[in-house]
């Protein structure tokens, strides 16, 4: 596995798909401090702020053409690592969030490219809201952090290998 690291980056999941389609190998993960254009489905905007945690995996060819089998094994991932980690209790809304008391902390998306009618790859990027102090006014009522939630930082790589660790995991099963 082979982590690329940014401090600042447009989307962690353009990137992941533009270093794939140029040939970078599977398990290979972009993560940044920082997305300036993070985004969801239908490209609704991810508030990307420094101290969240952001990354994008390029997964290997697999037989799932539905991206949403991989997006809700990613988000049960996601809550069942941060309930053992953090003592939360995550749920997952279907099908891609993840929420904590009701805000939502976490924000998955799933991109294949198909070429003709094969599956090419997979990208699934993960935004979670990790040590974010604060969201704009128009987030403050649906949105909060890890750190928020538990009132301490939050080591960042420790959980973002452990997720990739689980997807890795997971994903030899599929």
């Amino acid at each position: 596995m082979k982590i690329i690291e940014f401090e600042t980056i447009s989307s962690t999941n353009e990137k992941a798909k533009e270093l794939a389609i140029n040939g970078t190998l599977p398990w290979t993960v972009i993560v940044s401090e920082k997305q300036e254009i993070g985004h969801g489905t239908k490209g609704a905007s991810w508030f990307s702020p420094k101290g969240g945690l952001y990354f994008s995996i390029i997964l290997p060819q697999n037989k799932i053409q539905d991206s949403q089998i991989i997006t809700i094994l990613a988000a049960s991932i996601v809550a069942k690592t941060i309930k053992k980690m953090f003592n939360l209790e995550p749920m997952i809304k279907m099908p891609n969030d993840v929420l904590i008391n009701g805000k939502k902390f976490c924000g998955i998306l799933t991109e294949n490219i198909i070429v003709g009618d094969k599956l090419k790859f997979s990208v699934i990027g993960i935004g979670i809201d990790t040590n974010i102090d604060y969201f704009p006014e128009e987030l403050k009522n649906i949105a909060t952090s890890v750190k928020i939630e538990t009132n301490k930082e939050v080591d960042n790589k420790l959980i973002l290998n452990k997720i990739i660790e689980e997807i890795k995991n997971q994903f030899k099963t599929l």
